[in-house]
């Protein structure tokens, strides 16, 4: 796994219409349900993987622009090295957006609370989570923020098509993890 990255998002109960049985809550990377802190790439602080290399970048833009973090939840990515390709069903590596400064500085300390999967169509942002913008997490067992427990469970599920006709790829696998401000 490879270090993408930082973003402050505001969390959403699972929506009523998300009939994943344990999910509680949305923890996905994409902004579909549980959004980012601010509309950032206007601002154009973010680094090559679209997310932020610490949480003082966000803080100091946040202080900068009046944006209120105190109702979100930082949280802290990393990446599976390839991106599975489901037109010729193969994993390619990917690598940041070259003309953005990545420069990732990794936590001290972590919390693993799942494993996502992200299309990136367009290669740069993150664009859809479809275990939660797809409801798709009714169809296979999650965790309570809407996320596979394992890595082998994300990845099995791309290769077995699962995400075949949600959002077109290629599909990216992040660990999510959580920090606390002490944390980081």
């Amino acid at each position: 796994m490879i270090p993408v990255g930082y973003m402050y998002k505001k969390v959403v109960i699972k929506p009523d219409w998300l009939q994943a049985a344990n999910a509680v809550d949305v923890y996905s990377l994409s902004n579909c349900i549980s959004h980012g802190f601010a509309d950032y790439i206007n601002y154009w602080e973010h680094n090559g993987y679209w997310l932020f290399d610490s949480p003082a970048i966000i803080e100091a833009l946040a202080a900068a622009e009046n944006i209120d973090l105190s109702d979100t939840t930082l949280f802290y990515y990393e990446a599976y090295e390839y991106e599975y390709i489901e037109e010729t069903d193969t994993w390619a590596t990917f690598a940041p957006e070259p003309s953005c400064v990545t420069e990732v500085q990794i936590p001290a300390h972590k919390h693993l609370e799942g494993f996502d999967v992200t299309t990136f169509s367009g290669h740069v942002e993150p664009e859809c989570s479809p275990l939660s913008c797809n409801a798709l997490a009714a169809d296979i067992s999650v965790n309570q923020h809407c996320l596979f427990n394992t890595f082998i469970e994300a990845k099995e599920a791309i290769e077995r098509g699962f995400f075949k006709n949600s959002e077109p790829g290629p599909y990216r696998i992040f660990a999510v993890y959580t920090l606390t401000f002490a944390e980081t």
